[in-house]
Protein backbone atom coordinates (compact mmCIF):
# COMPACT_ATOMS: atom_id res chain seq x y z
CA UNK A 1 0.00 0.00 0.00
CA UNK A 2 1.15 3.32 -1.03
CA UNK A 3 1.97 6.08 1.53
CA UNK A 4 -0.49 9.00 1.87
CA UNK A 5 0.61 12.02 0.45
CA UNK A 6 0.63 15.72 0.84
CA UNK A 7 0.39 18.33 -1.69
CA UNK A 8 3.21 20.74 -0.41
CA UNK A 9 2.63 24.45 -1.90
CA UNK A 10 5.12 27.72 -2.10
CA UNK A 11 4.03 30.73 -1.96
CA UNK A 12 5.72 31.81 -5.26
CA UNK A 13 3.22 32.27 -7.99
CA UNK A 14 3.26 29.80 -11.06
CA UNK A 15 5.35 26.98 -8.93
CA UNK A 16 3.88 24.05 -8.72
CA UNK A 17 3.45 22.14 -5.36
CA UNK A 18 5.56 19.16 -4.67
CA UNK A 19 4.21 15.73 -3.21
CA UNK A 20 5.20 14.17 0.07
CA UNK A 21 4.68 11.62 1.93
CA UNK A 22 2.57 12.31 4.94
CA UNK A 23 4.37 10.98 7.57
CA UNK A 24 7.54 12.89 6.39
CA UNK A 25 5.58 15.49 6.32
CA UNK A 26 3.95 15.51 9.75
CA UNK A 27 7.61 14.93 11.62
CA UNK A 28 9.52 18.03 9.76
CA UNK A 29 6.19 19.88 10.78
CA UNK A 30 6.37 18.75 14.12
CA UNK A 31 10.03 19.73 14.59
CA UNK A 32 9.70 23.48 13.13
CA UNK A 33 7.06 24.12 14.98
CA UNK A 34 8.98 23.02 18.40
CA UNK A 35 12.13 25.16 16.72
CA UNK A 36 9.82 28.43 16.20
CA UNK A 37 8.04 27.81 19.36
CA UNK A 38 11.67 28.94 21.57
CA UNK A 39 11.65 32.57 20.41
CA UNK A 40 9.98 35.56 19.37
CA UNK A 41 13.56 37.04 17.78
CA UNK A 42 12.92 33.83 14.94
CA UNK A 43 15.01 31.78 13.77
CA UNK A 44 17.66 32.25 11.16
CA UNK A 45 16.73 30.18 7.96
CA UNK A 46 20.10 28.90 6.94
CA UNK A 47 19.97 27.43 10.33
CA UNK A 48 17.02 25.68 10.21
CA UNK A 49 17.53 22.09 9.01
CA UNK A 50 20.52 21.63 12.23
CA UNK A 51 17.73 22.51 14.39
CA UNK A 52 14.77 20.34 13.01
CA UNK A 53 17.56 17.45 12.76
CA UNK A 54 18.00 18.21 16.81
CA UNK A 55 14.13 16.73 17.18
CA UNK A 56 14.05 13.94 14.91
CA UNK A 57 15.44 10.31 15.96
CA UNK A 58 18.50 9.12 13.89
CA UNK A 59 16.36 6.47 12.59
CA UNK A 60 13.90 9.13 11.53
CA UNK A 61 16.77 11.02 9.77
CA UNK A 62 17.83 7.82 7.76
CA UNK A 63 14.13 7.51 6.79
CA UNK A 64 13.55 11.00 5.45
CA UNK A 65 16.56 11.29 3.60
CA UNK A 66 17.57 14.49 3.33
CA UNK A 67 16.34 16.91 6.04
CA UNK A 68 17.57 19.63 4.25
CA UNK A 69 15.43 19.68 1.10
CA UNK A 70 12.18 18.29 3.37
CA UNK A 71 12.67 21.28 5.44
CA UNK A 72 12.59 23.82 2.48
CA UNK A 73 9.55 21.84 0.90
CA UNK A 74 7.48 21.90 4.15
CA UNK A 75 8.53 25.24 5.72
CA UNK A 76 7.04 26.88 2.38
CA UNK A 77 3.54 24.92 2.77
CA UNK A 78 3.84 26.33 6.11
CA UNK A 79 4.22 29.55 4.98
CA UNK A 80 1.32 29.55 2.51
CA UNK A 81 -1.24 27.93 5.26
CA UNK A 82 0.02 30.81 7.53
CA UNK A 83 1.24 28.65 10.39
CA UNK A 84 4.97 29.96 10.45
CA UNK A 85 6.12 33.73 8.93
CA UNK A 86 8.92 35.30 7.82
CA UNK A 87 10.17 38.51 9.69
CA UNK A 88 9.70 41.59 7.38
CA UNK A 89 13.00 43.24 6.87
CA UNK A 90 15.14 40.40 8.38
CA UNK A 91 18.05 39.97 6.69
CA UNK A 92 19.47 37.00 6.55
CA UNK A 93 15.36 35.90 6.35
CA UNK A 94 14.27 35.29 9.93
CA UNK A 95 11.01 32.59 10.99
CA UNK A 96 8.60 32.97 13.15
CA UNK A 97 5.59 30.61 14.79
CA UNK A 98 2.51 33.03 13.03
Amino acid sequence: MADEKVSCHTPTPGKQSINIARWKYDAIRDAILAVLGKGTEGVIFRELPKLVKQFLTPALQADIGSISWYTTVVKLDMEVKGEIRRIPGSKPQRLRAA
